[in-house]
């Protein structure tokens, strides 16, 4: 038996790729900070698709949780075909608003944790054909964000480490994707702190979860290298790569009431 290795998959995003997931009758590890909704989650959805659905809750921001998560893994001898590393957050504001404690955990968990947990787990996706890793990124990481600063910076970076990583396993038989959603009706904005007109911003464009978790699965099994979420972010992106960088920051600064 395989499972797919989901973190922050108690809420938001995370839970709509278990619902997607599980739908098609996958089996799941669960990986969130929040024990109660993680079991009721899981109860869920073994009732609703006989599957097995077993979770840990973990904070991924605390030292040394890859190898916690690993070594839960190790003792249950859990068979892994598809990570999905969904876990992430932002600080919105101005850089300076936060200590580099408080930055250095949201790297951990943006950066540090998936990449650690990635290579940890090659051995098992390389040994599990045919096998999907799946980053959830942002529309973020295709240009700098004042304002989300060291957020957008960490979605760079994801997606960076996606596309490298893709072209390295191209023939190892493990498929990477890499997908960016836009704004998302998540509880992403109330923890970054989002201004009022960042949230009014997002409102015109949210998608749900349920829609972004379902072009994220089916792109991952399709093995797509990267996909944007709708059609207002795919064209975001394509105008910040058309116009001056510093048109497009001094837009998101605005957005994010920098200015």
């Amino acid at each position: 038996m395989t499972y797919a290795l989901i973190t922050g998959a108690s809420k938001g995003i995370g839970k709509a790729i278990a619902e997607e997931l599980a739908s098609r009758r996958i089996h799941l590890l669960l990986v969130a900070r929040d024990a109660a909704l993680l079991q009721e989650l899981s109860q869920t959805l073994h009732q609703q698709y006989q599957i097995e659905a077993n979770f840990l809750a973990l904070d991924l921001a605390t030292p040394n949780a890859v190898q916690e998560l690993n070594n839960w893994i190790e003792t249950h001898h859990y068979r892994i075909h598809i990570l999905v590393n969904n876990a992430g957050y932002g600080l919105s504001g101005p850089f300076t608003d936060y200590t580099i404690d408080e930055h250095k955990a949201m790297m951990q968990v943006n950066m540090t944790v998936p990449v650690e947990l990635t290579a940890t787990l090659l051995p098992q996706l390389k040994a599990n054909q045919p096998s999907y890793v799946l980053n959830i990124v942002s529309s973020a990481a295709y240009q700098s964000v004042p304002g989300l600063t060291t957020y957008a910076a960490s979605k760079s970076f994801m997606l960076s480490f996606s596309r490298g990583l893709r072209y390295e396993l191209r023939n190892k038989g493990v498929s990477v994707t890499a997908v960016s959603p836009g704004s998302t009706d998540t509880g992403f904005a109330a923890r970054a702190k989002v201004g009022t007109k960042g949230l009014k911003a997002a409102e015109k464009v949210n998608m749900t979860p349920k829609a972004v978790a379902a072009i994220a699965v089916k792109a991952m099994f399709a093995k797509k290298a990267e996909v944007i979420t709708g059609f207002i972010n795919q064209l975001g992106a394509f105008l910040v790569w058309l116009f001056p960088k510093k048109l497009a920051e001094k837009t998101a600064a605005g957005i994010y009431e920098l200015d």
